[in-house]
């Protein structure tokens, strides 16, 4: 017997044929649906957590949750402080008083507008040691020793950083100072860091006897001016991916990028150097290598309403220029705010209320 050849039409004739019998059957044997709109769907609306940060359009970022603790170290309570400026690399005259007059207006003693650098300063005062002896108020510029040559090269790690340390204490006449002396060493433009740009803007922590011969205090600040304005000087520069999306890179208060950028991170860490120079005073957290302190607490927060990357209401002069505090000479500067010990939030003199 011989095998048809397969006709595609009649198959779709049969099927349809199937299709439509099983459609009548089964209409004629199940009753209607009736189908409606659900007009009222059911709306979940997860209870918002209780709001954390304090109402307080003056003290932003406070919060119960954060447990900044004294472990009981010293803190910089001697009068004065003594700053040992370390200028590494080269150095315009005018960054070098940029950054003088700064440190200058931190003492109650420089003459200066409302509200000012030594206003600001009053809050990193309140912390104080196992003896309630606070943090000196007064700070002076005791010594400065200039590295124009690099001798450690242009490219510096944090142990290359105590070599340059110890190069500065071995030169008459800077001192050895145990007691109260800070040694801030601050590299040009032109000078790289390890983990500088990627990780952080500046540090802070303490000799190593093995390297320079003693334990002393120090911090180390870079000029990211050529570097990465817009991770360490921000907000005078900002991220390219920002770009027409917000309000755009604000003017500095001195016409210097960098060094605009550096004043805030110089006056971070004086404040947590001055309040844990041997990482055993005041910090939160539990791990003492990687602490949390009184400058991380309000990392961008520079007045009224900041948080969230906005930092907050600040002032302008004539010339659009953008500051929040006023220093010696008629200099102004934009300073990030300081946690507060006694109001467990941020703080600053230039809060609205």
């Amino acid at each position: 017997m011989s095998q048809r050849a397969f006709s595609p039409l009649s198959f779709y004739c049969a099927l349809f044929m199937l299709l439509l019998f099983t459609h009548l059957v089964y209409a004629s044997t199940s009753s209607p649906q009736v189908q409606t709109l659900n007009t009222k769907p059911d709306i979940i609306n997860p209870k918002l957590p209780p709001r954390t940060l304090s109402s307080s359009k003056k003290f932003e970022g406070s919060s119960d949750l954060v447990s900044l603790r004294y472990h009981m170290g010293p803190v910089l309570s001697s009068a004065p402080i003594n700053i040992y400026l370390i200028w590494y690399g080269r150095w315009a005259n005018s960054q070098k008083l940029l950054i003088k007059d700064f440190i200058h207006s931190i003492s109650p003693s420089a003459v200066a507008a409302k509200p000012s650098v030594s206003d600001w300063w009053r809050t990193v005062s309140l912390y104080t040691d196992q003896t309630g002896a606070n943090v000196s108020r007064s700070i002076l510029i005791a010594g400065e020793y200039v590295d124009s040559a690099y001798s450690h090269g242009t490219g510096l790690t944090r142990l290359t950083i105590q070599q340059v340390i110890a190069s500065a204490v071995k030169s008459a006449p800077f001192p050895v100072d145990h007691k109260n002396g800070i040694y801030l060493i601050l590299t040009s433009q032109d000078v790289t860091m390890q983990d500088f740009c990627r990780a952080v803007c500046g540090f802070h922590y303490f000799t190593f006897p093995s390297m320079v011969g003693y334990t002393l205090p120090y911090a180390w600040v870079g000029n990211s001016g050529k570097q990465c304005p817009e991770v360490c000087a921000y907000p005078f520069a900002v991220p390219g991916y920002m770009g027409g999306g917000g309000p755009g890179e604000l003017k500095p208060p001195n016409g210097d990028v960098g060094v605009d950028g550096m004043i805030s991170v110089i006056g971070h860490e004086l404040a947590e150097l001055s309040s844990n120079p041997l990482v055993n005073a005041w910090y939160a957290g539990e791990d003492p290598t990687a602490p949390t302190e009184i400058g991380d607490l309000c990392e961008g927060l520079y007045g009224t309403g900041g948080g969230g990357g906005y930092i907050g209401q600040v002032m302008r002069d004539r010339k659009s220029r953008t500051f929040n505090l006023n220093g010696k000479r008629g200099r102004k500067f934009l300073v990030q705010w300081i946690w507060s010990p006694e109001l467990k939030a941020c703080a600053g003199p230039n809060a609205l209320d």
